[in-house]
Parts: C-alpha cells; sequence; structure tokens
C-alpha cells in the first residue's frame, strides 16, 4: 500500500522543514507540529501544511508514519499516542532511504560550508534542492524539480549522512563536532565519514582536510585549496560582495559572496558538475547564486553602516567568517568591526571556549549574549573572566531599528550600534532580533 499520511513532529526545524515540504509536493498529505510558532512554521501552513502549536495528542489522527527531529524524546505527546495507535514512527534519520528513494543524490556534508556548498551546486546542477539553509536564488530549503538529481545537504550530526544514499559524495571537511553523539570517539567519527566516502560513486574531498589528506588510497576528486585555487579578488558591486578566482586549469569563474572559504565551496561544486555540465556552462551557472538566508547576510547597508547576519556557531566558521567580513569593510570603507555573539549550547561552548577567545582576535567590539541552550541544562561559564581581553559588553537581546542595533539588558541600560560593520553569529534566536520586523 502506498504511504500518503505523513507527520512530521518538530516540523519547526531547517531540516526537517524541507523534508516536509518535499514530500508535500511530491503529493503526500503532509502535516507537522512543534512547540511554538515561527517564521517556518508559519510558511508552512501559507503553502498547505496544517501545523499544530504545541505539540498535542490530537494531531496524531490516521497517519501512515510519523517523522520525528533530533530533539523529540519518548516522551512527547504525540509520540506516545503515535505508538498506542501503532503507526509507524521514524527518525528524520532513518526516514532518509524512504525519502531520496530512486534518487541520483548529490550528498554534501562537512562541519563547515555543507550549506553553501549545497546552494552553490544547486545553481549549477539541475534538481532538486534539499537543504539546511533557505537560498536566496530561489527563496526556499527545498526545490522540487522533474529530474532524478537531488542536491542534498547531508547531516554528520547523528550520522544520517550515512543514510543519504549517495551517487556524488562531497566532504567540505572532517573537522570534529557534534562528538557527544560519537561518545567522543574519533574512530567511529573517522570511520562514519569514511563509510560516506566509500558508499558513494563519485568522490570530491578537501584534500588539505586534517583527516581527509589521510584516506590517500580512496579514489576521488581532490582539491588542494591553498594549490588549485589561485588569483583571488574581491569586490562590492552594489553592496554586494563577490568572489573571482582561478581554478586549476579550468579558468577563472566569479561567486557571490566574500572570502577564501567562498572559493573553496564554489571549487568543490565546481568539481562536482564537472561529469554533468561542459565547463562553460558551469561558469555562467554558478553566477545565479545569490548566497543563502543567514550566511553572511546583508541585512542593511548605507554608507556608514553595515548590518550582517551569519549562522557560524562553531569557531572554525566564526573565524573563517571574521576574514571575510575584515575584507568586506576594508573595501566598504567601514572602519571598525563589531561582532555580537550568541553562544549556541553549553557543551559546544565549553568544548571550545579556547577557540572562541582565540576567534574574536582582531576585532573592535565584543558583544556576548545569553547562551541559547537549545534545550541542554544551564552550566555556569564564567564569560567576563574567561573573555577579558576582548572586554565585551553583556547584553540580554539586541533589538532592530532599520538603521541601527539596540543592546538591551535587564537594567533597561542601552547602547546603540550605528556605525561600522556590525556581525551577529549563533544557531539559536539571534536571526530574528537583529531582523526584527525588517
Amino acid at each position: 500500500m502506498t504511504l500518503e499520511k505523513i507527520h512530521f513532529i518538530g516540523i519547526g526545524g531547517i531540516g526537517l522543514s524541507a523534508l516536509a515540504r518535499f514530500l508535500k509536493q511530491k503529493g503526500y498529505e503532509v502535516s507537522g507540529s512543534d512547540i511554538k510558532e515561527t517564521k517556518i512554521t508559519k510558511s508552512l501552513e501559507n503553502e498547505g501544511i496544517k501545523v499544530t502549536i504545541p505539540h498535542n495528542e490530537n494531531a496524531i489522527k490516521g497517519q501512515d508514519f510519523i517523522v520525528y527531529s533530533a530533539v523529540i524524546k519518548d516522551n512527547n505527546v504525540e509520540m506516545i499516542k503515535a505508538k498506542k495507535l501503532g503507526i509507524k514512527t521514524l527518525s528524520r534519520k532513518d526516514a532518509l532511504p524512504f525519502i531520496l528513494k530512486e534518487k541520483r543524490v548529490f550528498s554534501v556534508c562537512g562541519a563547515h560550508g555543507k550549506s553553501t556548498t549545497s546552494a552553490i551546486l544547486s545553481s549549477i546542477i539541475e534538481g532538486s534542492v534539499i537543504i539546511g539553509a533557505e537560498s536566496k536564488q530561489f527563496g526556499s530549503n527545498m526545490l522540487l524539480k522533474d529530474s532524478e538529481n537531488i542536491i542534498f545537504e547531508a547531516d554528520e550530526s547523528d550520522e544520517s549522512f550515512l543514510n543519504s544514499n549517495p551517487y556524488v559524495a562531497i566532504v567540505t571537511n572532517a573537522e570534529p563536532e557534534h562528538m557527544e553523539y560519537y561518545n567522543y570517539d574519533l574512530n567511529r567519527f573517522y570511520g562514519a565519514y569514511t563509510n560516506f566516502l566509500i558508499s558513494a560513486k563519485i568522490r570530491i574531498i578537501n584534500a588539505e582536510d586534517e583527516f581527509l589528506s589521510t584516506l590517500t588510497k580512496l579514489e576521488a576528486i581532490r582539491l588542494y585549496p591553498g594549490k588549485d585555487i589561485k588569483d583571488l579578488k574581491y569586490t562590492v558591486k552594489n553592496g554586494e560582495p563577490f568572489t573571482s578566482f582561478t581554478l586549476k586549469d579550468l579558468g577563472s569563474f566569479e561567486v557571490w559572496g566574500i572570502g577564501f572559504h567562498i572559493a573553496i565551496d564554489a571549487s568543490l561544486s565546481i568539481l562536482a558538475a564537472l561529469n554533468e555540465l561542459p565547463l562553460e556552462a558551469i561558469r555562467e551557472n554558478i553566477k545565479n547564486f545569490r548566497g543563502i538566508k543567514k550566511r553572511f547576510d546583508i541585512l542593511y547597508s548605507a554608507k556608514n553602516f553595515t548590518l550582517i547576519d551569519d549562522y557560524a556557531h562553531h569557531p572554525t566558521e566564526i573565524k573563517a567568517t571574521l576574514k571575510s567580513a575584515a575584507v568586506f569593510a576594508k573595501i566598504a570603507r567601514l572602519d571598525k568591526i563589531t561582532v555580537i555573539w550568541q553562544p549556541h549550547k553549553y557543551s559546544r561552548t565549553i568544548d571550545n571556549l579556547k577557540a572562541f577567545v582565540e576567534c574574536f582576535e582582531g576585532i573592535d567590539e565584543l558583544v556576548i549574549l545569553p547562551v541559547y541552550s537549545a534545550g541542554e541544562t544551564e552550566k555556569d561559564i564564567d564569560f567576563k573572566s574567561e573573555f577579558k581581553a576582548h572586554s565585551p559588553i553583556f547584553a540580554d537581546k539586541v533589538e532592530r531599528k532599520k538603521d541601527s542595533i539596540t543592546l538591551l539588558n535587564a537594567k533597561n541600560s542601552t547602547k546603540i550600534l550605528s556605525e561600522g560593520l556590525v556581525i551577529g553569529f549563533g544557531a539559536g534566536d539571534i536571526t530574528y532580533q537583529l531582523r526584527g520586523a525588517f
């Protein structure tokens, strides 16, 4: 019997919402639920998906099966109801073989850059798209095309990338992350990446990554960024950043974004597309990429003030993005860089505390918001002492005006940021604070 009715618990997440949209457009009857209403849940409802807020056992009635996000536990009222009714429940990870079946999957993974690489590749190759970010090119995290190809942003955080059935496997890097899932076992962590690559017919890797560089016996197309990417040039056109570069012996390319890491992501995408399209088509199609929401996302730009929202929440990502920010500030003649940082998860912050302190070196001003716990138990972190070298400003939240940011705290004292380059980092709700009503 064909499965027709599917319910997603935790549908407001960026990853699960993309899967729900994909199946909805494929003709399935899709519903979902989440703990609170967000812009994502509102968008899903506008697309014809019934969303229950908050979780409610009455949302479970007659579905063929349930898909739940990684944060959903067995004591969730909808999970309890589903099991009581004998409805099959699948984790997002276990649902992937059903969702991606019979597709020619271009599966992109890595600790950093996978969303951008996936979005760039989707601008080059014709196919459906499921990514963990909103592409500005097509205004969504999902695009359905009448094609056997699908560009899929795979997730290493719970080994679900092993279920993505890759035709082409692209690995941007394999820096240890989400180690709590892997019980802090590096052999298990790197073994998962190895198995992911082995399962693909074609493999594209960043060969300068510490671990990936050791896979010398694995047949793969290797990018050596320090050697293969040359003639880097950065420009700002009408307030938007662009990077041009030459790749190996393939000639020059231009891509939206700024920084060496953008050139790396673009290069991996180009190499993945070489068997699919003529070189000149790749060179032209990559110009369709217009960035992704929350990745060096320019929210406001004027002569003396630019506001940027960036999803980076790991010190390696923040450090790379700040290099780009410094280049952008120089070209745009902005003489000050202020960072607003919302730490994401206590575990990540504690595990990488020294690296977080170091990644902010060179900036002019650091604002630290409360930790976005993402459901974790609160832990004590002495930010004032640990980050004293940066003389940080602490705020409870920020408030967006059109051309400024106001820092707010419980004492009702305020500070207004309205000059230079202000960039916010974090995977929590900082993006909504920075955007406000604009």
